[in-house]
């Protein structure tokens, strides 16, 4: 028996990254960073991932913070979902 579809969207993993790239049609990669502690020095250090999310409407561009959701794999690399957009920076100009 399986959840029902709105209890598997409150499960989903979400988290909060910046677009690096949105150069493909539909597409963008995301880079999330977090702090995990070195497991011989004990001190923090930076780890980065980038995932490729799905933008239907091509609106996100490259420096917006999103959040992204776990979705259905959509591609051979693309199982992530934007959700929202968090921050655009200011354009200087």
């Amino acid at each position: 028996m399986s959840a029902p579809t709105s209890l598997r969207k409150e499960r989903a993993r979400r988290l909060i990254g910046r677009i690096r790239s949105d150069k493909m049609d539909k597409t963008v990669v995301v880079e999330v960073m977090r702090y995990k502690m070195h497991p011989l020095y004990k001190k923090y250090v930076k780890v980065s991932r980038r995932y490729k999310a799905h933008d239907e409407t091509n609106e996100y561009r490259a420096g917006d913070r999103v959040e992204i959701i776990e979705h259905r794999p959509l591609s051979r690399d693309k199982r992530w979902k934007v959700a929202k957009l968090i921050e655009r920076p200011a354009i200087a100009g």
